[in-house]
């Protein structure tokens, strides 16, 4: 009796990585797309909080303008033309309705800041607020929050609903060249180097919050150590390896949304 011959292997497989874009337009079209869909997606994971939540993206061919969602409109329900386009100082150039103020106080500033960011992240979510209130940094005790091991920031200071441009400054001052910040008693901001990298960081920044309360509550955590820690970040802490993981959220997010094809 013969056996069955081994099956060949496939040669060519289909990985997913970041397009190239061949004019502005299909850039500014697809970071669009992208910048509804994280939106929506946070609003399913209950990161939206009133008026509170918002991403910027920057746009790819106008100089100190940002696509951002528009002032108290449902992040569950946008669509790629619902965006609005912003200049650095809060002044709406195209779009017919409002952007949230004091959520340009900080993404412009953070923007400005850090020409190769193309998208910053901030919501009130959860246990990103939680964590905010003790005034400390993520430990490092998951593989995944070894990705912000010494890549993150703590803006030690609370004044309030943050409407100027000096606090803005200071809070871009305090993320450096990191990927994320913590505001005190206020909750995460993430950024990266396409949208789907900032929003991945920010929702894997609320659940390894969420690891660490519920660790602390249960007991003290054990840390990885320094090196491991560091080790780990170099493996899964890059924009390229959040933009790998954000492909199934991506997915899942467009295939429902108003953008669906």
């Amino acid at each position: 009796m013969s056996e069955t011959p081994a099956p060949v292997p496939v040669e060519h497989l289909r990985f997913a990585m970041p397009p190239v874009h061949e004019t502005l337009a299909e850039e500014r079209q697809y970071r669009k797309e992208r910048l509804a869909g994280a939106l929506r997606l946070f609003a399913q994971y209950g990161y939206e909080d009133g008026v509170s939540d918002h991403i910027t993206a920057r746009d790819p061919g106008y100089a100190d303008c940002y696509w951002v969602n528009p002032f108290g409109v449902p992040l569950a329900d946008l669509a790629a033309h619902d965006l609005i386009l912003v200049n650095g100082d809060g002044q709406v150039v195209e779009g017919s309705r409002h952007v949230n103020q004091a959520a340009f106080a900080v993404h412009a500033q953070v923007h400005r800041a850090r020409p190769g960011v193309v998208a910053v992240a901030h919501s009130h979510s959860l246990h990103g607020r939680a964590l905010s209130t003790l005034g400390e940094l993520l430990d490092p005790i998951t593989q995944e929050s070894c990705a912000f091991y010494e890549d993150h920031a703590l803006y030690d200071s609370y004044t309030g609903v943050i409407v100027d441009e000096e606090e803005g400054r200071r809070i871009a001052a305090a993320l450096g060249a990191r990927k994320a910040v913590i505001l005190r008693n206020h909750g995460l901001l993430t950024v990266g180097d396409s949208v789907d990298a900032a929003a991945w960081w920010f929702v894997t920044m609320e659940r390894s919050c969420q690891v660490q309360l519920a660790a602390r509550a249960a007991g003290k955590p054990v840390l990885i150590d320094h090196r491991s820690a560091v080790a780990t970040r170099e493996q899964l802490g890059s924009d390229l390896v959040a933009w790998i993981n954000y492909q199934p959220l991506w997915q899942r997010i467009s295939r429902t949304g108003p953008d669906a094809p």
